[in-house]
């Protein structure tokens, strides 16, 4: 006989339990995974990712979510639960990369491997491990094509450049300081947003990482200067709703718009010429192998080991385009749709 427990809540705290049975088998462990939010595709294929691999390696696993993007405060509390549940591992991603720090420090005290998923702490080690896409990369990339694609005229460029949240978390830093590199901008300190000089930078604001954050991050930058050619969003619903109140306004046409993320919502968007390109990244693949990654760990002490030459365990980015360019590597959108998620 199988118990599920399904949207019960802890404060304010979206709380979710897959399956697990009723007596546990002798191996069975706890486990859990703190998502910034459960509606987000990319986070409801985590949460999928995560769900399947429990099923294989016998893990009872909880999840939580945050209400928004940047709901720090729930993010601790399930990280409280999680350590009072007996959880031998959790899985995070964090909405304030900083201030979780001190929560986590509380958990790896208690003896639990934390894995941080998509989005590094600061500093990055305050995990046991970062299962990500290279961010940075994910932006450069986007920034490499966005560049290649204006040619010349990428030297008189007026660029918007839509953000997370004003906590400016890991994941929010690395894709816009890659994709300013990538454009060729100089991005003076490389883990700070906003200190450039270019004048070709019309300014930044931020989303949430969502449609409606996006059409009014778009509307303000607008209003600062209309004459803006090239905007690149954090993620894909942030980029539909930047399309939007171009659109409103007549002046899609022309503008170049590039994201990161590869839902298929977003891979549909760049085949429809919505975005032009996006940098597509693999959360089943991050949140299977850290729940693989807790059940090594328990059962044999060892920890994960970091990819070759960087400070994470790095899970893939492919640029997603039908216009490539001389020089960026890229897929199709047709085989970015095959490997698309949400």
């Amino acid at each position: 006989m199988k118990k599920a427990l399904l949207g019960a809540t802890l404060g304010a705290l979206a709380l979710s339990f897959v399956a697990g049975p009723t007596t546990a088998k002798a191996d069975e462990i706890g486990a859990c995974l703190i998502t910034k939010t459960d509606i987000n595709p990319f986070f409801v294929k985590m949460k999928e990712g995560a769900s399947a691999a429990a099923v294989a390696q016998n893990v009872n696993l909880s999840t939580y979510a945050g209400k928004i993007d940047g709901d720090h405060e729930t993010q601790v509390q399930a990280i409280e639960t999680c350590i009072a549940s007996g959880a031998k591992g959790i899985l995070i991603t964090a909405s304030d990369t900083k201030a979780i720090v001190p929560a986590v420090k509380k958990a790896r005290d208690a003896g639990i491997l934390v894995i941080a998923l998509d989005t590094p702490l600061e500093p990055i080690d305050s995990a046991d491990a970062t299962f990500a896409t290279d961010n940075f990369k994910a932006g450069e990339l986007i920034g490499q094509w966005a560049a290649a694609k204006l040619g010349d005229k990428a030297s008189d460029a007026k660029i918007a450049l839509l953000d997370l949240t004003p906590s400016a978390p890991s994941v929010d830093v690395l894709r816009d300081q890659g994709f300013l590199k990538g454009f060729g901008i100089d991005i003076k300190d490389a883990n700070k947003i906003g200190d450039e000089d270019d004048d070709r930078i019309v300014g930044h604001d931020v989303t949430n990482g969502n449609e409606e954050g996006g059409r009014e991050a778009m509307e303000n930058l607008m209003q600062r200067d209309p004459g803006i050619n090239v905007v690149y969003t954090i993620n894909e619903p942030a980029a539909a709703g930047a399309y939007e109140a171009l659109k409103a306004f007549g002046m899609e046409e022309g503008v170049l718009i590039v994201s990161v993320d590869g839902g298929c919502p977003g891979v549909a968007n760049v085949k429809d010429g919505v975005i032009g390109a996006t940098s597509q990244q693999y959360p089943t693949d991050m949140a299977y192998k850290g729940i693989e990654a807790i059940r090594t760990w328990v059962d044999t002490g060892e920890k994960p080991k970091n990819t070759e030459g960087l400070n994470f365990f790095d899970t893939g980015v492919n640029l997603v385009t039908d216009q490539p360019v001389d020089g960026v590597p890229s897929i199709s959108v047709e085989e970015g749709m095959n490997r698309c998620w949400g």
